[in-house]
């Protein structure tokens, strides 16, 4: 786990460098085509606003330096670029156009705290509007439970199926709605007789048929909601698909989206590990050999991979008690 945090944060570094160093060498390219200084000026403050707007507050203050520095350096070897006749150096630090340099720099750094500071903190609200999107969720699927036998299934299933997310490498909003499908995977069961959910024996066909429903009666029940669940629809659509098409309908491989995908391999595991009315539970250790097993067939092999990468890693736990 260490080694992939340092390996994606390695990543975002370079990225971010990368980005402010072509956004230097496109200012500076300006010198060269640019014969007015204000849109020279104007030029070098893209980088800053673009650090800001992307990075925040940290990065665009240090972009800011940056930009004065570079600046400052091109104007003292090229004095000319600001159209100063004067050429000597003395009285080049003195002259009004320097100071004018000096106000642009001092802007440019308040403007750089100020904007990534705003960053930051839009950042930080839209952090805590999803955690408040993901505990109505939590209070949502508390109240539909029907079912005595998975009282915190579908909770439990949110937590599994994040954890392999991530293990996958997903990025965090695409985790985020991993989660709340996996939390609302089952809200359909509410239209589901209590009879054929709560049935020790085996269902018949026209049991099991009517508990198929339960799928389209979710995303029905969902749809008018719209914003971000909108996003969940497709994947609670697809969550009893199996990787070999041996699923609810007849499609398979790549044709399920990923992240249906990973619920059905959280959701299988879950049921694997809970008591239900027709069967004992089966430990950890049995549950994560079947679903090796069942890979490139039911699962996909890329999940059962990053499922196999959690379980080693003894990620796949969940509390005792609902929080």
């Amino acid at each position: 786990m260490a080694r992939k945090f340092t390996i994606q944060q390695m990543t975002k570094v370079n990225t971010e460098l990368w980005l402010i160093l072509s956004l230097f060498v496109l200012a500076a390219g300006v010198n060269f085509l640019v014969a007015s200084h204000h849109m020279v000026l104007g030029f070098y403050t893209l980088p800053t606003l673009f650090s800001a707007y992307v990075f925040g507050k940290r990065h665009a203050v240090l972009t800011a330096f940056a930009s004065v520095f570079i600046v400052g350096l091109v104007l003292y070897n090229t004095p000319t670029l600001m159209h100063e006749e004067n050429t000597n150096q003395i009285f080049f630090f003195i002259s009004g156009k320097w100071m004018e340099i000096v106000v642009w720099g001092g802007t440019l750094v308040v403007t750089a705290y100020l904007m990534g500071a705003l960053y930051e903190r839009q950042k930080e609200q839209m952090k805590e509007l999803r955690q408040t999107y993901h505990g109505v969720l939590l209070i949502l699927q508390q109240f539909i439970t029907k079912d005595k036998y998975t009282q915190n299934h579908s909770y439990r299933v949110s937590v599994y199926a994040s954890t392999i997310a991530s293990a996958y490498g997903l990025d965090p909003e695409r985790i985020e709605d991993v989660r709340a499908a996996a939390l609302l995977h089952d809200i359909g069961k509410l239209d589901i007789s209590r009879d054929i959910l709560y049935k020790a024996a085996s269902l018949t066909p026209e049991e099991f048929e009517e508990m198929q429903t339960h799928v389209e009666k979710g995303v029905s029940m969902l749809q008018p909601v719209g914003g971000s669940l909108r996003r969940v629809l497709p994947i609670i659509l697809a969550h009893h698909e199996k990787y070999d098409g041996s699923g609810y309908n007849p499609i398979s491989g790549h044709s399920i989206p990923l992240e249906a995908r990973i619920i059905v391999v959280a959701d299988a595991y879950d049921a694997m590990t809970s008591d239900r009315p027709y069967r004992k539970a089966m430990s950890p250790f049995d549950a994560k050999e079947v679903i090796e097993r069942g890979a490139g067939k039911e699962f996909d092999p890329m999940v059962v991979d990053a499922f196999m990468s959690a379980f080693r890693k003894r990620e796949l736990e969940v509390p005792e008690v609902l929080v």
